[in-house]
Formats: C-alpha cells, sequence, structure tokens
C-alpha cells in the first residue's frame, strides 16, 4: 500500500496507548453513519469522496478503515446473472486478504495520505505537504492500468497546508476513475469550503458509555466508571485515553475538591494543583489540567443554563454544579470566564509562561468570579 515513508518514526495517526485504526477490530457506535454509506453503496449511488467529521477520537479513521476494507474485498455487481446478492453489512473478515494485505500496509490498491517527514526527512513535518499530495497524483496515474476500485484515506484533511489542500481539491474536482476518497477532518469549518462542497459528510456523534467502555476494552484498557469518564472524555475514545494515560478520572476529582470551597479555595490545596504539569516531561498532563479547568467551566456553564446538572464525572460534582451556578445569570458569568482563561492559556504557553504561575492566575480568576456571584 502506498504511503509516507515513516519506517522510523512514529507513526502520525496512531493514538498513544490504542491500536492503529487499521488494527481495530470492531467500531462501536455510529449505526447511522454505517447505513447511510451502505444505503447508497446498494443504491448504486456511491459519492467520489466522503467527509467524515466529528470531535478527535470518536472512531474517524476507524470507520474510513473499515469502509476501505468493504469497497476493496466486496465484488463489484457488473449486473450479470451470477452477480452477487448486494452486501447487508460492511464488515469483513480478519482473515480476508484484503483486510490481511490491508492491516500489514501492503494493500496496493489502497494509498493512505498522512503526515509525512519534513523536508530534512529528520522528523515527521508538521503538516501535510504538497509532495505528498504529488505522490498521491502519481499513485493514481500510475495504478490506473491495473483496473479495479481503488481508496485514498486522508488522514486527517485538517492537517493539510494550503499547498497541499489546493492540490488535493484539483484531484476532488476532476476525481480518476473507480476512485473514492475518504477525508478525516475534526475541525471541517477550517476546510476549503470548495473541499467540503465536493464530498459527503458523514458526522459522527460522540459514543454512549458503554459503548465507550467496549471501545476501551477492545483497546486493552478496561475502566471502572464507564459513565464518569464518558462526561470527561466527551464520548472520544482517544481523549479517554488520554485521561487514563494521565490520570484525569484522579486530577478531575481533585478539581471539585478544591472547587468545593469557593468562594474561597483551601490555599495549600490550592498551590498543590497548581503544581500540576511542572518539570520537564509534564506538559502533557499541564495541558490535561487546562482542559480540565476548561471542561469544569463548560459544566458550570450549561448546569445553569439548562436548570440541571449532567451525570457526575466526579463525586460531589453535582452539588457543586448546583450551587455555583444556580441560574442562566450566572452560567453567563462562568461561560465568560471560559473564553477569558482559555485565551490566557493560549496566550501563556505562546510566551513560555511558568505552568504554576498560569493554572494559579486561573484559579485566581475562577475565585473572583464565584465571590463575585456569592456577593449578589
Amino acid at each position: 500500500m502506498p504511503s509516507v515513508f515513516l519506517d522510523d518514526f512514529p507513526e502520525p495517526d496512531r493514538i498513544e496507548g490504542a491500536p492503529h485504526p487499521r488494527e481495530t477490530a470492531h467500531l462501536y457506535g455510529h449505526a447511522a453513519a454505517q447505513a447511510d454509506f451502505l444505503a447508497s453503496y446498494r443504491a448504486g449511488r456511491l459519492h467520489h469522496a466522503w467527509l467524515i467529521t466529528g470531535p478527535r477520537g470518536l472512531g474517524k479513521a476507524t470507520l474510513a478503515w473499515k469502509l476501505a476494507r468493504f469497497l476493496l474485498a466486496t465484488p463489484a455487481d457488473d449486473g450479470g446473472m451470477f452477480a452477487p446478492p448486494p452486501p447487508e453489512t460492511l464488515d469483513i473478515p480478519a482473515d480476508h486478504p484484503v483486510a490481511r494485505r490491508m492491516a500489514a500496509l501492503s494493500e496496493p490498491r489502497l494509498y493512505l495520505l498522512r503526515r509525512g517527514l519534513n523536508e530534512s526527512e529528520k522528523a515527521v513535518a508538521q503538516d501535510i505537504l504538497v509532495k505528498e499530495v504529488r505522490l498521491l497524483k502519481e499513485y493514481f496515474a500510475l495504478s490506473a492500468a491495473d483496473g479495479g476500485r481503488r481508496v485514498a484515506i486522508v488522514d486527517s484533511a485538517d492537517d493539510m497546508n494550503v499547498s497541499a489542500a489546493n492540490a488535493l481539491l484539483k484531484l476532488l474536482e476532476e476525481p480518476p476513475g473507480n476512485v473514492t476518497f475518504f477525508l478525516i477532518s475534526h475541525q471541517p469549518s477550517r476546510l476549503l469550503p470548495t473541499i467540503r462542497s465536493r464530498c459527503r459528510e458523514l458526522r459522527l456523534s460522540p459514543l454512549a458509555a458503554g459503548d465507550m467502555a467496549a471501545a476501551l476494552d477492545q483497546a486493552g484498557t478496561a475502566i471502572d466508571d464507564a459513565q464518569a469518564m464518558a462526561e470527561l472524555a466527551g464520548g472520544s475514545v482517544g481523549e479517554a485515553l488520554r485521561m487514563i494515560h494521565l490520570d484525569g478520572l484522579e486530577l478531575y476529582g481533585k478539581l471539585v475538591t478544591l472547587l468545593g470551597a469557593l468562594p474561597r479555595m483551601d490555599r495549600p490545596r490550592l498551590l498543590t494543583l497548581a503544581e500540576t504539569g511542572t518539570g520537564k516531561g509534564n506538559e502533557a498532563k499541564f495541558d490535561l489540567m487546562v482542559s480540565l479547568i476548561d471542561l469544569m467551566l463548560a459544566r458550570l456553564a450549561r448546569a445553569g443554563t439548562l436548570g440541571m446538572t449532567p451525570p457526575e464525572a466526579a463525586q460531589g460534582e453535582a452539588a457543586l454544579l448546583a450551587r455555583l451556578s444556580p441560574d442562566p445569570w450566572a452560567a453567563r458569568a462562568w461561560a465568560d470566564l471560559a473564553q477569558s482563561l482559555s485565551a490566557r492559556a493560549r496566550r501563556g504557553k505562546a510566551v513560555n509562561l511558568d505552568p504554576a504561575a498560569l493554572l494559579m492566575d486561573m484559579f485566581l480568576q475562577i475565585e473572583q468570579t464565584a465571590a463575585m456571584l456569592a456577593a449578589r
């Protein structure tokens, strides 16, 4: 299978702690998207380009690989007397020759377009460069004589720089024969409108707690509280794996305990939590702490707006949300603070502000907002 040369580098489209999407045996959830694609195939109205969208970690790439396996392993209906019956499912056995070749990255009719090596070829590039799209175009030209269906997976389309996006657009505008594109996008609004208009969208929704638990178990990670993890991770298996790897549930519990003392937080607890992510090699934990603060503020805003609390993601959270955000007025204050702190975090990270100082500032802003709400 044509792809970028990454033998000595980590695969840029693999989530740490999880099997690669091509190795994932079962896709949990997303029945509507699968049914939509299968119905188009059975009706003979298969679009040449599909845009698979949704937040990170929902299974978009796993779906793309599943659809690619289906297309490459399913015999074409030539309309003859002995044509196979229309398929009832997208599932292809793991021991099918196409499935085995795809798992081994050796299927010649599939092209994987992802971030390759940078210009010096000493590291993986930050973007999908135009040279990678040109290789895709060359592949289509060279493989045209082989006949049969071909598939290209772009993971992810968000990674393309401007030149690469324009080069791919030309392929979508004048697609090669018998080619189906699967573009994966976490933020489709950032893609060129002309790319979006050439694709049919399959939008994936967050996984329910049961599906998330099953997907995590398949990835070799069991969890005790699937509902809490689904709440924190937003129904994203990829985000759940990050949470598990970095002790996210424990961190969120500490955050709930700290905020439970508002309008004035316990200073020793505050200082301890502000030290999260400090030190070399702990950048991921700092990023997670910032994400958890943003999530807490979003849940506060939602609770006040809706007049009800969501399922608890940590013990005591429901009472905390109800007390700190009892009405839409409070909800607006927390929503405004979330926007302000998000901007502060981006600026602080850009100028390499001390992580402890940045978190301390965020906590003090939360304390000031709680005091203002308590005094009204």
